[in-house]
């Protein structure tokens, strides 16, 4: 009987060391960069995991990668499939070019041009829907009973949380001894692989967890012990509007020190000092971890952190500033 609050169920050390083998030769291992100006606006010292400089743009090729590497050669035949309004969107659909397999991909019509350009340009077949979760699940399921593909869920998925988990693996590698590691939020698929990474291999490390307000049913969730679905999501963070999956939320609740919230303001008020002071592209969903520290939510006074910079996909037609 599978028991997703067991913790004998959850992908082990073993598995995050050979998924970041077995994707190794299909992703970027990411630099961790520094800015010594926000070292000293913020008190400490941090560590940007760039995950914005990965294969499509975002931490989520190494999730795709992983499950699709773990289909059978039959199973990988009919291809696969997912809703996405971007970046899982984009992953799976470059994971599925590189094993030469039809993917499959349900996208909100509201979903970022940016994105849906790039899963076309991968060679994802798209089918629209409404945004809402109700409308992507029906289409994915009419998808699926068309082509018999393979579900691979954003974050909803053992494989897709272990190749996750290969970039706070990855941070630990890079920088020794961090005292805290901060990461976005939305599904949890990110959050659940940084809290086994990190409960595996850097134990003394405290995890923590940021939110947009507007759109905060992680942080309710944790607090109420059980899941609270997302009613209306409401913030510039398009990548964090999922609400927490049955795999993620028994590894976060278990593992993760606090989930904290900040606002759109101070979303973009961050975005904009990490252009400016990093001159890197940095997408909203990125910035939340940053924002949490400026805001004074989270205090980095004397610490070593590592901060998950979830990725850098952003419409450049619709700046926030």
């Amino acid at each position: 009987m599978h028991d997703p609050a067991n913790p004998s169920q959850w992908p082990t050390a073993s598995d995050i060391l050979k998924a970041s083998r077995n994707i190794a030769p299909y992703i970027h291992r990411t630099p961790v960069l520094g800015s010594s100006y926000l070292n000293g606006k913020t008190g400490g010292q941090l560590f940007f995991k760039c995950e914005n400089f990965q294969k499509a743009g975002a931490f989520k090729s190494r999730g795709a990668m992983q499950a699709i590497l773990s289909l059978s050669k039959t199973a990988l035949s009919a291809g696969v499939a997912t809703h996405s309004s971007g970046n899982h969107a984009q992953a799976l659909a470059r994971a599925a070019k590189l094993m030469q397999t039809p993917a499959y991909i349900v996208m909100p019509e509201t979903a970022l041009k940016v994105k849906v350009d790039a899963v076309m340009a991968y060679g994802g077949q798209i089918t629209f829907c409404k945004p809402t979760l109700e409308a992507r699940e029906s289409t994915l399921a009419q998808v699926v009973s068309q082509t018999g593909a393979t579900i691979i869920h954003p974050y909803n998925d053992y494989r897709v949380i272990t190749g996750q988990a290969t970039a706070c693996l990855e941070l630990i590698e890079q920088c020794e001894s961090l005292d805290l590691v901060l990461c976005p939020v939305g599904g949890g698929g990110l959050l659940s692989g940084t809290a086994l990474s990190l409960a595996y291999f850097s134990e003394n490390t405290a995890l923590i967890a940021c939110e947009p307000s507007g759109a905060d049913d992680a942080m309710r969730s944790f607090r109420a012990g059980r899941i609270i679905p997302s009613v209306q999501p409401d913030t510039i963070a398009d990548g964090l509007l999922t609400s927490l999956g049955s795999l993620t939320f028994p590894i976060i609740s278990k593992y993760v020190q606090d989930i904290v919230t900040v606002s759109d303001k101070d979303i973009i008020k961050a975005m904009q000092l990490v252009w400016e002071r990093m001159k890197i592209i940095i997408e909203p969903s990125s910035a939340v971890p940053l924002a949490a520290i400026l805001n004074g939510n989270v205090d980095v006074t004397g610490k070593m952190v590592g901060i998950i910079v979830s990725g850098g996909n952003i419409d450049l037609s619709k700046f926030p500033w």
